[in-house]
């Protein structure tokens, strides 16, 4: 992942405190207090300690779409749990990034919205333009990339990964390793996306990966759609959503996913017993980095428990869980010059060729409304 720009002594030593006492530089309360609901900083709530105590005395985090086994959420969330003693509940843990934007429209000021949102990047956009996202600058916003981060801090990625794909080496014969191995005939009825490309910001993925390994670029997805209608017609693509159990089934032996769910799978199959032997493998024909973002609920029903969540998952405790389940931290760069990385765990990612480019906010967006507008005529089910 591109490395942040170069951060001034002052966060370095921030994001030191953060590793002891959470983001002990938000201890320096603003002039005049706000609110958590309006806070744009730990600073600006009076402070890190005012934040946590605000946050502790609401005592609940309400959550969607993340399941356990998603870049290491189960230990994220055990680990913020333990420490602030704020119970966290997550709704709908399989529900897609569009889903998340949904819940915070139907469920404004109601009590039972998410808190906080783990989207895609072109969801994060989305929600930030509908207004629905609150301005929140974590401790270490400033060493987050400027091209990670929204300039108000709506959203900031957090982690992220490479479009990959993986195969159950029991099920299937010869493991493809590239977009245009899928196409051949021994792999009918066996391809499958992380759900649908419209909804899921890991399948939108996996058409862009697509369509940069057939000729497309960041300014056109639509060779990706055309071959994803080439795999369906062929039969060679199934209209199933990958997951783990579907995995174990053997309804969906071929993935097309993020690296690190797809090597996660691998170790979750592997200490579970099951029959499957899991492999992935990085195309070097289509290959496509992307992060996802973090943002606040703009009416969060627990303001103070959402930005100390941000905090959390920003700090070098939350971004070295992230590394355990083979995601990428945001902030990996940052945290290798400071020495707050886990160096140990940050050699188990796998190793890619080159220097992952990102389209923009524009290139994005344009190509988010052909997926939508295309997909579903052309790729059946």
């Amino acid at each position: 992942m591109p490395a942040p720009r170069l951060r001034t002594a002052a966060v370095a030593v921030c994001l030191a405190f953060a590793a002891a006492p959470l983001g002990a530089c938000g201890d320096e309360p603003a002039s005049a207090p706000r609110a958590p609901a309006v806070a744009t900083s730990a600073a600006d709530a009076g402070g890190m300690a005012a934040l946590t105590a605000a946050a502790k005395k609401e005592g609940s985090l309400n959550a969607i779409a993340l399941p356990g086994d998603w870049a290491n959420y189960g230990a994220l969330i055990d680990g913020f749990e333990k420490k602030y003693g704020i119970k966290v509940t997550v709704e709908n843990p399989e529900a897609t990034s569009q889903d998340e934007v949904n819940a915070l429209k139907e469920h404004r000021r109601d009590g039972s919205a998410p808190d906080v949102v783990d989207v895609g990047g072109s969801f994060a956009r989305s929600a930030a333009e509908q207004g629905l996202l609150a301005p929140y600058k974590v401790a270490a916003w400033d060493s987050i990339p400027r091209e990670q981060k929204d300039p108000q801090g709506r959203w900031n990625n957090n982690y992220g990964g490479y479009v990959s794909i993986g195969c159950d080496a029991k099920r299937v014969k010869t493991c493809p390793a590239t977009f245009a191995d899928l196409r051949k005939p021994e792999y009918k009825g066996k391809v499958a996306l992380n759900g649908n490309p419209t909804k899921s910001g890991s399948a939108f993925a996996g058409v862009y990966a697509a369509a940069l390994a057939n000729g497309g670029s960041f300014d056109d997805i639509q060779p990706g759609i055309d071959f994803f209608a080439e795999l369906s017609k062929s039969g060679n693509f199934i209209p199933v959503e990958s997951t783990p159990s579907t995995i174990k089934q053997g309804r969906t032996p071929i993935s097309i996913d993020w690296d690190f769910l797809n090597l996660g799978y691998a170790d979750q199959f592997r200490k579970e017993g099951a029959d499957v032997d899991w492999r992935t493998a990085i195309p070097f024909d289509g290959s496509f980095a992307q992060y996802y973002a973090h943002g606040v609920n703009k009416d969060a029903p627990h303001p103070a428990a959402a930005r100390l969540w941000q905090e959390y998952v920003f700090s070098p405790e939350g971004q070295n869980i992230r590394l355990g389940a083979y995601a990428r931290p945001v902030l990996m760069d940052a945290m290798k010059q400071d020495g707050t990385l886990d160096e140990a765990t940050a050699e188990n990612l796998p190793t890619v060729e080159g220097t992952p480019t990102f389209p923009t906010e524009a290139q994005r967006e344009k190509a988010r409304e052909t997926v939508n507008r295309n997909w579903a005529e052309a790729v059946s089910g």
